[in-house]
């Protein structure tokens, strides 16, 4: 592929970053549909690709990219999601979202100009000690982040629970309401204590 052939392709790759939004926190219940449901309030979703967890196998929340039309709809995904509480699939965990970034994308373009470069480390190597602080921090991050994870879901767990006892208080309240106004005690009551009450 000719420098501009490969210029243009990563242009090209490049405004397809300006309008995607990076997804976070979503419930594991979320899918392509349901994203797109929710998000096509503020503009046209073109794509839709989440991002696997290979790290942590379990039922965790999400990450997704997902392409709008423009980058002017991306912004209003963005700035509406950081200003208030964004819930899909009726699960307390509010999703978070920010623009999308060019290392969020696998398989994408080369960079024109860009070369990487990789060997192995020899124990004798200047480099190797830094090597292996910086695969020890890796790991100990890893341990966190499982750590944080396992607190987040317990929370999210009690959060969900706590919304399901209130949901059947309120219900059995309504039911309590409606069985009174049909059998006609609420108006007894009414007429026993001078009380009016109206049709609607």
């Amino acid at each position: 592929m000719g420098s501009s052939a490969a210029q243009a392709e990563y242009a090209a790759f490049e405004e397809k970053v300006k309008r995607t939004v990076y997804l976070d926190n979503l419930s594991p219940k979320v899918t392509e549909t349901v994203l797109k449901m929710a998000l096509n309030q503020f503009g046209t979703v073109k794509s839709v690709q989440f991002i696997p967890n290979y790290m942590e196998p379990r039922n965790i929340p999400r990450c997704a990219l997902v392409e709008m039309e423009n980058s002017r709809q991306a912004g209003a995904v963005v700035s509406e999601i950081s200003q208030f509480p964004f819930m899909m699939s009726g699960m307390p965990r509010p999703v978070r979202a920010r623009p999308a970034q060019v290392e969020m994308f696998d398989g994408h373009p080369k960079k024109p100009g860009r070369r990487i470069q990789c060997r192995w480390l020899e124990a004798s190597d200047p480099d190797f000690k830094i090597a292996t602080e910086i695969k020890r921090l890796t790991w100990k991050h890893a341990a966190e982040v499982a750590f944080l994870l396992k607190q987040q879901l317990q929370e999210e767990e009690k959060l969900a629970s706590q919304q399901q006892d209130k949901l059947k208080g309120n219900y059995k309240k309504y039911e309590m309401i409606d069985s009174i106004m049909t059998d006609g005690t609420a108006r007894r009551l009414a007429r026993r204590y001078n009380l009016h009450i109206g049709d609607d």
